[in-house]
This record gives structure tokens, sequence and C-alpha cells, in this order.
């Protein structure tokens, strides 16, 4: 994890979406809805955590890509009053051809403050990347337009095997889908996993998707009858606590061990044992944000074992420990 700010509840957070010609509505949906859908302590009758704005290089109609036009209010001076900027993708990034931004993009980039959480959905990243906000930085974009980025942008660490990367103030996703696993993921470091969980109830998406984009590129999508490993990941989801081998998990499909590590390889991205230790270290901080439990029963709990092994697991994954973890996220008084 990035050591960003943590946002107060009593002041809105405020986010600002760029929309261009040729938008994809679909991505301007999908930020509204989902930091539209913030609420404090995770209720419905909570007061808003987020004011999202719509921008364009110019207020007026943008054009989509489908049969309508959205009218936009806000003209880039709304970004220099932004503390997240969200770059939404557009089809003039399919035909990109230069590592250089346009006038007007380049003159409503520069009026985001220093600081300014940026981020992009899908080919939006052409963008950030143009304007240098990814050199030395991991970055993901669309599979399909992956070969085209690295070469416009060789100095970008241009990873397509996931569906987002948080370099601290610069974000970005792949697909446009993937625009709901990122802004998920700010809600829930902005927040928490109480309000990034609801969030994700009431619009009825994962709160937290497996995988990247491998599993939509190199392999078909399984047959009905084909064999999965749904049962085996939901199985070993009711026992985190307990000790799990892959040979138990294995037997939950009937597989052989090689067989259901090569098919769970396929469908999440991952093996088995990186799988279960990342939900294990999931399940330590949803046990740390909501519950005063000593770091030792919280390993215990979430299957680590020990709170060494737990502190060891949740460095690598996050990049802190659990103890400044619970203070991010319940306050300097939090049990440790």
């Amino acid at each position: 994890m990035q050591d960003r700010t943590v946002y107060s509840h009593s002041v809105r957070h405020r986010v600002a979406v760029l929309a261009r010609q040729m938008t994809l509505p679909i991505e301007l949906g999908i930020v509204h809805q989902l930091f539209g859908q913030a609420r404090a302590g995770a209720s419905a009758d909570g007061e808003p955590l987020y004011e999202v704005i719509t921008c364009a290089l110019r207020a007026g109609r943008v054009r989509t890509d489908g049969d309508f036009t959205v009218n936009v209010g806000h003209g880039p001076e709304a970004l220099a009053e932004a503390d997240t900027v969200i770059v939404l993708s557009s089809y003039e990034d399919y035909e990109q051809q230069q590592p250089a931004l346009s006038g007007p993009l380049a003159d409503a980039l520069s009026r985001i403050r220093p600081g300014t959480r940026v981020a992009s959905i899908c080919t939006g990243a052409f963008v950030l990347a143009s304007a240098g906000l990814l050199d030395g930085q991991a970055a993901t974009t669309h599979w399909r337009y992956a070969d085209r980025f690295a070469r416009l942008f060789p100095r970008v660490d241009l990873d397509t095997d996931v569906l987002y990367t948080d370099g601290g103030d610069v974000l970005t996703s792949a697909g446009c889908a993937s625009g709901i696993d990122l802004c998920l993921h700010m809600i829930r470091h902005d927040f928490g996993m109480a309000v990034a969980n609801d969030v994700a109830r009431r619009t009825i998406v994962p709160p937290h998707r497996e995988g990247g984009q491998v599993q939509y590129v190199r392999h078909p999508v399984p047959q009905p009858s084909s064999p999965s490993t749904a049962a085996a990941r939901g199985w070993a989801l009711q026992r985190l606590a307990e000790p799990i081998t892959l040979g138990q998990m294995a037997a939950q499909e009937s597989m052989s061990v090689r067989n259901f590590t090569r098919r769970f390889r396929d469908e999440v991205g991952t093996t088995p044992m990186n799988w279960l230790t990342q939900q294990r270290v999931e399940r330590a901080r949803e046990l740390l944000e909501e519950s005063d439990l000593p770091v030792e029963q919280v390993a215990e709990r979430a299957g680590l074992g020990t709170a060494a092994n737990l502190r060891q697991h949740f460095h690598a994954a996050l990049g802190t420990s659990p103890s400044a973890y619970r203070t991010t996220f319940r306050g300097p008084g939090a049990a440790a």
C-alpha cells in the first residue's frame, strides 16, 4: 500500500472526471455510480463521502461512442479543484500514433494541483503516459493496445496481466470494466474495506476480483461441462483459519494436484497457494479494520499463524505493517 492521505469523513473528497470527445458512457457511469454510492458509516443513510464532477476540455456537448451526446457543464477549470482526477478513455486514443499531448489536453492537465491523485480507465493511460506521469512506473491499459502503448512509451513499465496498478498518486486500469476494480480500490484505500464492500454490495459487483487480464486474453472461457475450481475456492474461504493443503483443495474437485493447479492458474491467474495467502491477507485487513483483536489473534483467525508471519505477508502485499494499517483506518487509539 502506498503512503497517501486518508480523507476525513467531514470533508467530501472531490473527484473530477475528464471526458473527451468520443468517450465511452459506461466509464462515466462507473465512476459516478461507485463513488456516488460511498457513504459514511457504510450506510445508505450516511453522508456522501465523495463529490463527483464531470468536466471536458470545453464545457458543452461531448460525443460518445453511442448515438447520443453528453452535456458537460464544466470545463478544465474543474481539474484545479479536484482531490482525484480520473481520465476516461476515448476512441481518439485508439488512433494515437505520437507520444505527445494535444495543446488543449496539455493545458487542461497543467491545471491539476501537485499531489492530486490521478487515475485512468482503459486507454486513458495513453494520456497519463503522454504527460510523463507514468515514466518509470508500472502501468496497465487494455491488452488490445498494449503493443502500441509499449512502442510509444518505452519508459513505462507496462503490465498487461493485471486489472489495475497503484503507483501512489498515479493509478491505471485495464479495460473499461476494470474501472470498477480501480474505483473500489480507491474507495477501499480512502475510507476502508467496510465502505468499499458496501458500495460493491449495493452495486452488485464483487468487492475484489481475482486474477488479471490474463484470464480474459490467453484462455477461452471454460464451458459449463469443463472442470472448475470454484467449489475448492468456496471451501477454502470458509476455512481460512485452518491449515489447508494443496491436496485438500484438489480433493474438493476430485482432481489430481497437477491438474487442479493447472486449472486453477487458468481460471484465477495465480497458483492456489498464492491465492490462499491473498485471501488470508484480505481477511486480516477486515479484522484489523472491524475489530480490536490483538495482532496475534488476527493472525490466527486469518490463518497466517503468528504475528510475525502476518507482518511478513502484510508488508509484502501492502507495504505497511498491521499496526500502521489499523491506525490508518481506526485511528491512533485503536488496539495494536
